[in-house]
C-alpha cells in the first residue's frame, strides 16, 4: 500500500505539471471555473451553505454524503469506516449539538435523527444512492421555518435528489478497491423536456471489514419521475434498500493501549468466545451480573477467598471482546408531490409520503445463556416501523413581500423489543448474524410506540432592495404514547411536547454586489423521542409517572451575525455565533450498554455555545481552486448534575467542555480539474474531543488527509482513484458508541478506518 500512496502522490504531482502544458482559457471562462461547488448562501439570511453533486462524485461512490460536507465550518462528521455509511459507528455534531438535536430530511422528507435506534426515520444512505443527489444544504442554525424537523435544536441537514435528464441515457459505475471493496452501480433515464421523464437506479456495494472479519454490504434501488401538468409539476420518488453489516468492536483507550488498533470481535472465532462466556459465568470467580473480575482478595458469592479471574492474552473481561454483532436493515420511501402556481402570485406545493421500516441490531451476549446450556446468546433490538405523512405550503408574492404558510403531519406506529435467540450448540453457532434470526426463546421487553406530529409554520421574507428581512415562526404538538405488550420493568403512557411559538427574525444587507452583512436569532424546541431505548420511556414505570407532567423539552437560542463576500474569484463567509440551550436532558446509564438496563431522565441545565466560523472557495485560474474552512467552538455546560429526587452531586461538570465538541477544526483541499484530468487532496484537523462530561477523558487531536484523482477520455467515460487516510493515520474515528459517562475511561470508542485505496471506472450515453 505505500508503494500506492506514493504512486498516488506522485499523479497528483503530475497534474500541476500537465496544467502548464495544456492551453487553457482565463480564469472567467475556465470550466473547472464554470459551476460553484460550495455556496454560501448569498442573501440567506442565517448562515447556510450548500454542497453540489459535483463535490459529491469526487468521492468514492457509495460515500454517505454527510462526509461530503464534513468540510464545511462547524460540522463534526465522524465514521469507523472509510465511506462513513456504517451506521453504528455513524456521528454528526453541528456547533456542539449531537445527531439527536440535528435536523435532517430528503428532497423535504422528514429523516428523524437519523440515529442507529431508528425509531422515528432512516439514514440519508438508506434513502438515496449517492450517485443520485443533487445538492446537500447545511444550516449551522436552526435551519429555515419550514424545515420538516422537531429536533433541530443546532442544525439541519437537507440532501435534494437529481432532477432527471430531459433525454435518453445511461449511467454506470464500478468500483473496486480494498478490503475486496466491490460497487456496482447503473442508472436509466427515460423521458423529454416537454413531457413525462424519470430515471430508475440500482446499486450494490460490499466490503469486508479491514479487521477482525465480516462483510457490510447494502442493496439499494431508486426511481424518481416528473410529470408536467399545464404549469404545474407533479414528482414522485420510491426507494428500497437492504442493508446488512456486520460490527466493529466497540473499544476504550485503555482497551487500544492493551490490545491494540486491530482488535475485534471473536468472529469466526466460535470456541474462543465460549470459552470467555465461559470464565464470565464461573460464579465461584466472577459476578454474573457485570462482567468485571472481583478484585483480589475479595470474597467470592460462596464465601470463599478468590483471586480475580483470568483470561488468555491481555484480555480481562468477557467485555473486551464479544463473538459477533450485526445491524440489519430494510426500508421502503415511497413519496408524491405536486407543485402548481395559483394565479400569478402565489404557488402551492403539498408532498405524501411513506416510509416502511423492519430491522435488527444483533449482539452475542455472554450475560444470557442459551437454554440448551451455551454459556451466551443472541440479543436483539428489533425494529418496525410505519410512518405516513403529508406537508405543503403555499408561497404568496405581494409587492416586496413574500409570503409563507405551511404545515406537516406525521403518524408513525413504531414498534420495539427485545428478544433472545439460542446458538445451536457449543461447538458450532447454527446461525448467521447477516440474517434475521428466527424462534426467539425469550422476549424481555416488546412495546408499541404512536407518535402523532403536527407542525405548522408562518414567514415574511421582506425586500427592501439593499435590505432583506425576514420574519415568521413555527410551532408544533408533538403526543408519544407507549403502550406495552411486555412491559418487565419499563414504562408505558403518554407524554408531550407542545410550543406554539418558535420565533426567528433575520436580515441581510448588501453592502455592495460582492458583499453582504446577515444576522438573526432563532428559537426551537425538540420534541421527545418514542423508543424504549432512548428518551422518557427508557426508564421504568416509576420513574416515567414521575417526570411525564413536569419534563420540559429541550429549547434553544441562537444569535448568528457574519459577512459573505462573492466574486467571480473569491466566494467565501465569516460569521459568530451564540447559543443557549436549556432544559438539557440526560439519561444516567445503569451497567454496560450490552445489558441494556433502565436509565433516569432528567432535566439538568444548560449549555453556552460561542464560535467563529469562516471558508473560503478561491479559483486560482488553469484549473486550480482552492478551499479551506475553520470553526472555533467553545460549548460548555453551565450547570453541576444533580440528583432530582435526593439532590445530591451526580456529577460536577459545570464549565466543563460538551463531549465530542472539538474546539478547534481546520479543512483545507486543492483541486485541479480542467481538460481530461481532475484531482483533489484535501486535509482534515480536528482538536482534542472529549468523551466523559467531566472532561477527564479524551481523544488526542488528528489530521487526515484525503486525495483522489482522475482522467475522462471522453466526456462521458472516466476513471477515477481515491485514497482516503492517505499516510495510514492511526485515530480514534467514533467517539460515544456507547454512550458518554461522568468520568473515566470507556468502552464507547471505535478506530477510524486505515489507509484505502479504489478505483472506479465510470460510462454512460
Amino acid at each position: 500500500m505505500r508503494i500506492t500512496t506514493a504512486l498516488l502522490m506522485a499523479s497528483t504531482a503530475i497534474i500541476a505539471q500537465s496544467a502548464h502544458a495544456q492551453t487553457v482559457a482565463p480564469v472567467a471562462d475556465a470550466a473547472a471555473d464554470g459551476a460553484d461547488i460550495i455556496v454560501f448562501g448569498r442573501g440567506e439570511t442565517r448562515q447556510v451553505q450548500e454542497i453540489s453533486a459535483k463535490d459529491i462524485v469526487v468521492l468514492t461512490p457509495g460515500t454517505n454524503p454527510l462526509k461530503a460536507i464534513e468540510k464545511l465550518p462547524s460540522v463534526n462528521f465522524q465514521s469507523a469506516d472509510p465511506f462513513g455509511n456504517y451506521e453504528w459507528s455513524q456521528r454528526i455534531t453541528i456547533r456542539s449539538f449531537n445527531q439527536n438535536q440535528l435536523g435532517f430530511t430528503f428532497d423535504g422528507i422528514p429523516l428523524g435523527d437519523m440515529s442507529y435506534g431508528n425509531h422515528n426515520g432512516l439514514h440519508i444512505t438508506r434513502a438515496i444512492s449517492s450517485e443520485n443527489i443533487g445538492s446537500v444544504r447545511v444550516s449551522q442554525g436552526a435551519g429555515s421555518l419550514g424545515t420538516q424537523a422537531t429536533g433541530n435544536l443546532g442544525g439541519t441537514v437537507e440532501t435534494f435528489s437529481m432532477d432527471p435528464a430531459e433525454a435518453f441515457g445511461a449511467q454506470g459505475n464500478l468500483t473496486y478497491g480494498s478490503d475486496d471493496t466491490w460497487r456496482a452501480f447503473g442508472r436509466v433515464n427515460l423521458g423529454s423536456a416537454d413531457g413525462i421523464r424519470g430515471y430508475v437506479s440500482y446499486g450494490y456495494g460490499s466490503t469486508d471489514k479491514y479487521k477482525g472479519e465480516g462483510v457490510q454490504d447494502q442493496h439499494m434501488g431508486n426511481a424518481k419521475v416528473v410529470i408536467p401538468v399545464g404549469d404545474a409539476k407533479i414528482d414522485g420518488w420510491l426507494s428500497y434498500s437492504d442493508r446488512r453489516e456486520q460490527d466493529y468492536q466497540d473499544m476504550s483507550m485503555g482497551m487500544i493501549n492493551r490490545l491494540g488498533w486491530d482488535w475485534d470481535n471473536t468472529y469466526p472465532d466460535y470456541a474462543r468466545a465460549i470459552d470467555y462466556a465461559d470464565r464470565l459465568n464461573d460464579v465461584d470467580l466472577v459476578s454474573n451480573s457485570g462482567g468485571s473480575p472481583f478484585p483480589d482478595g475479595r470474597l467470592d458469592y460462596s464465601g470463599a477467598p478468590v483471586g480475580a479471574q483470568t483470561y488468555p492474552g491481555n484480555v480481562t473481561s468477557a467485555d473486551d471482546a464479544y463473538y459477533d454483532a450485526a445491524g440489519l436493515r430494510k426500508d421502503w420511501l415511497g413519496a408524491v408531490g405536486l407543485t402548481t402556481p395559483i394565479g400569478d402570485a402565489a404557488t402551492f406545493q403539498i408532498k405524501g409520503y411513506y416510509h416502511n421500516n423492519s430491522g435488527m441490531g444483533l449482539w452475542a451476549t455472554p450475560y444470557t445463556a442459551s437454554p440448551n446450556g451455551v454459556p451466551m446468546s443472541v440479543r436483539t433490538t428489533e425494529y418496525d416501523m410505519d410512518r405516513i405523512g403529508v406537508f405543503g405550503s403555499v408561497d404568496y408574492t405581494l409587492g416586496i413581500q413574500n409570503l409563507s404558510v405551511g404545515a406537516w403531519y406525521e403518524n408513525n406506529q413504531f414498534h420495539q423489543a427485545r428478544r433472545f435467540y439460542a446458538f445451536a450448540s457449543r461447538t458450532a453457532p447454527g446461525l448467521s448474524f447477516r440474517d434475521y434470526p428466527k424462534n426467539p426463546f425469550a422476549t424481555q421487553w416488546e412495546f408499541d410506540f404512536t407518535t402523532d406530529t403536527f407542525q405548522y409554520h408562518v414567514q415574511d421574507k421582506i425586500d427592501l432592495g439593499m435590505v432583506t428581512i425576514n420574519l415568521g415562526w413555527k410551532g408544533f404538538k408533538v403526543t408519544n404514547k407507549a403502550e406495552a405488550i411486555v412491559q418487565a420493568t419499563f414504562p408505558q403512557g403518554k407524554i408531550k411536547a407542545e410550543d406554539w411559538f418558535q420565533p426567528h427574525a433575520g436580515f441581510a444587507v448588501e453592502l455592495s454586489p460582492e458583499a453582504e452583512i446577515f444576522g438573526g436569532f432563532t428559537q426551537v424546541t425538540r420534541a421527545f423521542a418514542s423508543a424504549t431505548t432512548t428518551g422518557p420511556f427508557s426508564t421504568n414505570q416509576a420513574g416515567f409517572d414521575a417526570i411525564k407532567d413536569d419534563l420540559k423539552p429541550e429549547t434553544s437560542d441562537t444569535f448568528e451575525l457574519g459577512l459573505r463576500y462573492n466574486t467571480p474569484v473569491f466566494n467565501g463567509t465569516l460569521g459568530a455565533y451564540l447559543v443557549n440551550f436549556r432544559n438539557r436532558l440526560l439519561a444516567v446509564q445503569v451497567g454496560s450498554p450490552i445489558q441494556g438496563l433502565a436509565s433516569a431522565l432528567q432535566n439538568v441545565g444548560g449549555v453556552r455555545a460561542v464560535g467563529v466560523e469562516a471558508a473560503g472557495d478561491l479559483k486560482l485560474g488553469h484549473g486550480f481552486g482552492a478551499y479551506a474552512s475553520y470553526s472555533y467552538t467553545d460549548a460548555t455546560y453551565r450547570d453541576n448534575v444533580f440528583n432530582s429526587s435526593d439532590g445530591t452531586l451526580v456529577a460536577a461538570i459545570k464549565d466543563k467542555t460538551v463531549v465530542d465538541s472539538p474546539k478547534h477544526m481546520l479543512r483545507g483541499e486543492v483541486n485541479y480539474d480542467q481538460g481530461p484530468i481532475f484531482g483533489r487532496i484535501g486535509v482534515n484537523y480536528m482538536s482534542r474531543r472529549y468523551y466523559s462530561y467531566t472532561n477527564d477523558a479524551s481523544v488526542p487531536s488528528r489530521v487526515i488527509v484525503d486525495a483522489s484523482i482522475g482522467y475522462r477520455f471522453t466526456d462521458k467515460i472516466e476513471l477515477q482513484l481515491n485514497a482516503t487516510n492517505l499516510f495510514d493515520k492511526k485515530y480514534v474515528g467514533t467517539i460515544g458508541s456507547g454512550g458518554f459517562g461522568n468520568s473515566g475511561d470507556a468502552q464507547t470508542l471505535l478506530v477510524g478506518a486505515p489507509q484505502q485505496f479504489f478505483i472506479t471506472a465510470k460510462a454512460g450515453f
